[in-house]
């Protein structure tokens, strides 16, 4: 007779294999309509689309502003695609930075399937683009991160030379995050996925803001505390109002009122 336990055992492992073969789908939410342009939101914009290194077509918007300071690499969540983050977008366009918001592969019109590394490639590609396409200097390259983003923008910042680097409302790895979510789930030796900012910030030598609200319902507070923590200096820590979705909204002012001192103090803007 099979004991009770042998059952459980075999129940958990079931589980256990299903979530490993699923996490594809729970860490990636790709759409493929674009929902609205910036045009909708009265922004001049062009369509692009740059190759990455091996060898997929990605596609983003360019959202020019006259006499830009500054230019704006937007990395966006893991849910949706470019055109649900317009008001990302237009905060920074606000601002007088030009703004290049792109689709990680196999979200909106880009080519492909979604990876740790493939959005990597992503981001490096919008970096490059920017430098080849339209000749900008490093130093006047701005990369942007939210949630996932995040850990994108981290990573690029990593790779490449960037003017700063911010993060918002991102965790502090993804096995750390999944914890909270899957308790019984031996995660650390399950996940494919790490996107592990926490290790990698101590590098970045470029001033940094991280962006977080007491209210997010998503990731908690503590991951963006702790990723300010084990940033290198120079660093900022902004704490905004609302959910993990609509923080940029409900924090209005806040937000934009928080992210200008940043660029001031650290001669971003003039």
């Amino acid at each position: 007779m099979v004991s009770a336990s042998i059952i459980l055992l075999a129940v958990y492992s079931f589980l256990v294999g299903a979530m490993y073969l699923k996490q594809d789908s729970i860490v990636y939410f790709p759409e493929k309509e674009i929902s609205q342009t910036p045009r909708d939101v009265n922004l001049y914009y062009e369509d692009v689309t740059f190759r990455t290194k091996d060898g997929f077509i990605i596609s983003g918007w360019y959202i020019p502003v006259k006499d830009a300071q500054k230019t704006v690499i937007f990395c966006h969540g893991n849910a949706g695609n470019l055109s649900h983050f317009m008001g990302h977008i237009k905060v920074f366009n606000d601002l007088k930075f030009n703004v290049l918001s792109f689709d990680y592969r196999g979200y909106g019109k880009s080519e492909g399937s979604p990876s740790e590394e493939g959005t990597y490639l992503d981001a490096e590609a919008a970096w490059d683009f920017l430098v080849t396409e339209y000749k900008m200097h490093p130093q006047d390259i701005i990369v942007v991160g939210y949630s996932i983003g995040g850990a994108i923008a981290t990573e690029l910042a990593k790779r490449k030379r960037v003017a700063t680097l911010i993060v918002e409302s991102s965790f502090t790895s993804l096995p750390d995050l999944a914890k909270k979510y899957y308790p019984w789930l031996p995660v650390r030796l399950i996940s494919k996925y790490e996107y592990a900012s926490v290790d990698k910030l101590g590098s970045i030598s470029y001033p940094k803001l991280f962006i977080h609200s007491q209210d997010d319902d998503i990731v908690p507070f503590e991951h963006g505390k702790a990723l300010y923590e084990k940033a290198s200096q120079p660093k900022e820590f902004l704490a905004i109002k609302g959910r993990h979705n609509d923080g940029i909204f409900i924090s209005g002012r806040l937000y934009v009122e928080g992210v200008t001192k940043f660029f001031e103090k650290y001669n971003i803007i003039r």
